[in-house]
C-alpha cells in the first residue's frame, strides 16, 4: 500500500500534474479510507503520511488528513471508485478557465476519455457542495475537471485512476499545441461528432 501511494506520488510530481505540496491521492478498503497526509508531498511519500480513517464517521488521526477528505468521502459513497486522483495538471486548469467541457482531439484521449465536464464553484476547496456536484458528475465520468483547481479522478486503482489523470494532460498539451501551430484541424475520427454528447 505504502509503495503503491509513493510510486503514484512521484509520478504525479515528476509528470507535471502537482507542485511540490499540491494533490492528494486515497484508496477505499471496505468502510475505511486511506488518504494523504495533510501538507505531506506527494513526490516524497513517507509511511507516516498515510492516514487511515472511517469512510463514514472521523476516527483515527482524521485531523491530519487532507482537507479534501469530505470530497473523497462523498465520491467513495456514491459512486463504485475504489482510487481517486486529485492533481493540478497546468494546461487541463487553462482551459478550464474559458470552458464548460475539454473534448480531446487527439485519438488515445478520443477513445479513453470521449468528454471531460470542467465544473465551477464559488469556494471550489473541501466544501459540501464541491463534494456533492463532483460525486455527481463522477457517477457518469471517470475524471472531472474543477475549473481554475484541478481534476478529479476514479479508479479501481490508483494506477488506473492516474492513467485518466495524464492522459487528460497530455490531450491537452497536444491541444495547446495544435493551437500554438495555428493551422486548419484535419478530422480524421470516424463519428467525431459524437464525442461532445458523451
Amino acid at each position: 500500500m505504502v509503495q503503491q501511494f509513493q510510486e503514484i506520488g512521484r509520478d504525479l510530481y515528476v509528470g507535471g500534474l502537482i507542485s511540490s505540496h499540491g494533490g492528494n491521492i486515497s484508496v477505499r478498503l471496505g468502510d475505511r479510507v486511506v488518504i494523504k497526509r495533510r501538507g505531506a508531498m506527494l513526490g516524497r511519500l513517507k509511511p507516516h503520511d498515510l492516514i487511515e480513517t472511517g469512510l463514514e464517521k472521523n476516527d483515527s488521526g482524521v485531523a491530519l488528513a487532507s482537507t479534501e477528505l469530505l470530497i473523497h468521502r462523498t465520491v467513495y459513497m456514491r459512486t463504485p471508485a475504489l482510487a481517486i486522483v486529485h492533481c493540478h495538471p497546468r494546461t487541463a486548469i487553462a482551459f478550464s478557465l474559458s470552458r464548460d467541457e475539454i473534448v480531446p482531439i487527439d485519438n488515445e484521449a478520443s477513445y479513453l476519455l470521449k468528454k471531460v465536464p470542467v465544473l465551477s464553484e464559488e469556494f471550489p476547496s473541501g466544501t459540501q457542495e464541491m463534494a456533492d456536484t463532483l460525486a455527481n458528475a463522477l457517477q457518469a465520468y471517470k475524471i472531472v475537471v474543477m475549473r481554475g483547481h484541478g481534476s478529479f479522478a476514479t479508479g479501481q486503482t490508483l494506477d488506473e485512476a492516474f492513467h485518466w489523470s495524464s492522459t487528460l494532460e497530455e490531450s491537452c498539451d497536444i491541444a495547446l499545441d495544435a493551437k500554438l501551430i495555428g493551422e486548419s484541424f484535419i478530422e480524421y475520427r470516424r463519428m467525431s461528432e459524437a464525442y461532445g454528447k458523451w
